[in-house]
């Protein structure tokens, strides 16, 4: 398993995203057996829930489960946006501690923090907005684009929570066109492109999606292809180690 694999070097986070409450509880009853680190959860899939149905939904896991979760805030793409008056109820469970904010509005990480303090931690979740949300106030970015390019995607990181917001920012406007890549319905497809561009992966994508074709394969490639001949030198910044 992918626990055994790292063992205990990095935390292993388990996605659920499940149709039903008895699903979504048995995948992390599963998951917490298994000795994984924590959870992440998107709200019920296929039915648009209310507001109300979500707020149990998420509560009947936290109730029954030990793991830290982390709640994927992502109603652009799954029609669902837990609230900050949401947020209040589900924050009365110590083991609801994070989100992954992906509304796309950069102000959303202000009103968690003028709400909540640090009792949320915000881990940006839109590649294209990673640097503001930092700045803003994220502890932390889950990235798309780092499958091909940790190296950049640690540098940004480690150099905005330093301070040094101008080398950041250098990293990033370089970055941008890439990013954009993941922002899109084909992300998958467009990032295992620039894995292979990267030497880090492959292009094998799990039907019903399939590699690009045609004019949009053209595209994708291009930007890949400009942005790893003009890779930036990074500063250092590994002795960083943000804590």
């Amino acid at each position: 398993t992918t626990v055994a694999l790292v063992d205990e070097k990095v935390p292993v986070i388990v996605n659920i995203a499940e149709q039903s409450t008895k699903g979504a509880l048995e995948a992390a009853e599963k998951a917490e057996k298994h000795g994984v680190s924590g959870l992440m959860m998107l709200p019920p899939m296929r039915y648009k829930a209310n507001a109300y149905e979500t707020v149990v939904y998420f509560s009947e896991v936290a109730k029954h489960i030990n793991l830290p979760i982390m709640i994927y805030n992502n109603p652009v793409d799954y029609g669902i946006e837990v609230t900050l008056d949401m947020f209040d109820e589900l924050l009365s469970f110590a083991t609801i501690q994070a989100v992954k904010e992906s509304t796309r509005d950069i102000t959303n990480i202000t009103r968690i923090k003028n709400r909540f303090g640090d009792r949320l931690k915000i881990l940006c979740g839109v590649d294209t907005l990673a640097l503001e949300s930092m700045l803003a106030g994220a502890e932390g970015w889950v990235a798309g684009l780092v499958c091909a390019f940790p190296r950049e995607t640690v540098a940004i990181y480690e150099l905005a929570k330093a301070g040094r917001i101008e080398e950041a920012l250098s990293i990033y406007r370089w970055f941008m066109p890439l990013l954009e890549l993941d922002i899109n319905p084909q992300l998958v497809q467009n990032i295992k492109m620039a894995e292979v561009a990267t030497g880090i992966g492959t292009e094998y994508v799990r039907p019903p999606r399939l590699p690009l074709q045609g004019d949009e394969r053209v595209r994708v490639q291009r930007i890949i292809d400009r942005g790893v001949a003009s890779r930036p030198v990074l500063p250092e910044y590994q002795e960083l180690n943000s804590k």
